[in-house]
């Protein structure tokens, strides 16, 4: 029986290529999704911090420079922008009045709304016209080992 190859840190070779693979290709969709919708003139880190307020919840600027690994300055220009955009608020926190939350309101979850629709749009005329029903029944189940993997 032929053995499997490996890397030099013990895992298969084909665990590693997937990976790779996997890695790609979620990086093109991630692009290509992006190009679908208008980006409403905001900036990476804009659009980085207001998807983390609307996953995560409210939130203060510092909270937010940690997890977004930025310095706090940057942090809340970034939010100052949002703010005037009408994409995001804030408001005193109830725990401790010195410090502000900040947290998306209804423009702004619209907005995030709206491009995910976009994304969603073309990916799905894209899977209805280039796959076959069989093909897409392949990737749902790839979707479930990709979840499985991410909950582990």
């Amino acid at each position: 029986m032929r053995e499997m190859a490996s890397t030099p840190d013990g895992v298969s070779e084909s665990a590693a290529r997937a990976a790779r693979e996997v890695r790609v290709v979620f990086s093109r969709l991630r692009r290509r999704m992006r190009e679908t919708y208008d980006p409403g003139d905001l900036t990476p880190s804009q659009t980085s911090v207001l998807s983390r307020l609307d996953k995560d919840g409210e939130a203060s600027v510092s909270d937010l420079a940690a997890v977004e690994r930025v310095r706090h300055q940057s942090v809340a220009a970034t939010v100052g922008v949002l703010v005037e955009r009408g994409l995001v608020s804030r408001r005193q926190d109830p725990a401790d009045g010195r410090r502000q939350l900040v947290f998306v309101t209804d423009g702004g979850h619209s907005f995030l709304e709206d491009r995910r629709r976009a994304g969603e749009g073309w990916l799905t005329r894209a899977l209805e016209d280039q796959c076959t029903e069989e093909e897409r029944r392949t990737l749902l189940a790839a979707t479930a080992l990709l979840e499985r993997i991410v909950r582990s």
